[in-house]
């Protein structure tokens, strides 16, 4: 027993021995530890060209999905996700030209897709059209777009430039008002836009962004260039219970459509800049 006292204490010095010499494996932090690091870009175009392709377009007007059969890819930061736990199991995806919704079985996806980080997406295989004139990239629901698998989603997306590509200034919010009399609200639907100078309707200073509802969604309503705009709030969202404000304020969000109507997505609760 004394000599196998020995032997434990022998085997512990030489353990610690060797984590201060730095025998530990380094960890590797080349390649994201989210997503498909195999993809290479090859073939792509911006979010402005998928949509106004023929072929996805009529998916699209359709309110359909159509499956993505060509080997094209597009490439654009986050500028929404389930952070403010007002949007969920999707997120919102823009670059230059456009924003399109993408819809992802899968809670927490701020945890691996933050605002603002850069990543591409392999198109081939997954399926595009609309919910309710939304266009969005998923799957197949009930004829009509719903969301793909996690898994699905893992092996379709890669993080460019890693994990430190991130900047959540890289896409500035567009003013809202420009799109109200929009004849095509697809090209601009999924943008993430900014609503100046606005009040809510029916503010009291008691009346909160989902009132006494305990399930679903609740619409606010707030008037832009002479018609009323959804402001769309989560029972579950940070800012539920927030009192609506009573005087003018500028919200942030994104802009997506329900049919002819457009609805307004607040992502968190500094979203809310309430004017003095």
């Amino acid at each position: 027993m004394k000599h196998l006292k020995y032997f434990i204490f022998a085997a512990l010095c030489g353990l610690f021995a060797a984590c201060q010499n730095g025998d530990w494996d380094e960890p590797n932090l080349t390649n994201a530890p989210f997503g498909n690091n195999s993809i290479q870009e090859t073939n792509v175009i911006t979010i402005a060209e998928l949509k106004n392709d023929a072929m996805y377009r009529s998916a699209i007007l359709a309110s359909k999905a159509k499956e993505i059969e060509k080997d094209i890819q597009i490439k654009g930061r986050v500028t929404g996700n389930d952070i403010g736990g007002n949007i969920y199991k999707q997120f919102a995806l823009q670059d230059a030209t456009g924003a399109i919704i993408i819809s992802v079985n899968q809670a927490g996806l701020n945890g691996f897709l933050p605002i603002g980080q850069e990543i591409t997406v392999d198109l081939k295989g997954l399926y595009i059209g609309a919910y309710y004139s939304q266009p969005q990239i998923g799957a197949p629901y009930e004829g009509s777009m719903g969301r793909m698998s996690r898994d699905v989603w893992a092996t379709h997306f890669e993080i460019v430039g890693g994990l430190d590509n991130v900047n959540p200034n890289a896409i500035q919010p567009e003013d809202f008002s420009t799109f109200i009399n929009d004849n095509d609200m697809n090209k601009n639907a999924g943008k993430l836009v900014i609503l100046k100078n606005v009040k809510f309707k029916g503010a009291n200073g008691k009346t909160s962004f989902t009132g006494n509802a305990t399930t679903g969604y609740v619409n606010t309503f707030v008037t832009v260039g002479g018609k009323d705009i959804i402001v769309r709030t989560s029972v579950y969202a940070d800012f539920a219970k927030m009192i609506l404000p009573t005087t003018a304020c500028n919200i942030t969000g994104i802009a997506t459509r329900f049919g002819s109507d457009w609805q307004i997505l607040i992502r968190k609760t500094n979203d809310i800049e309430i004017l003095n």
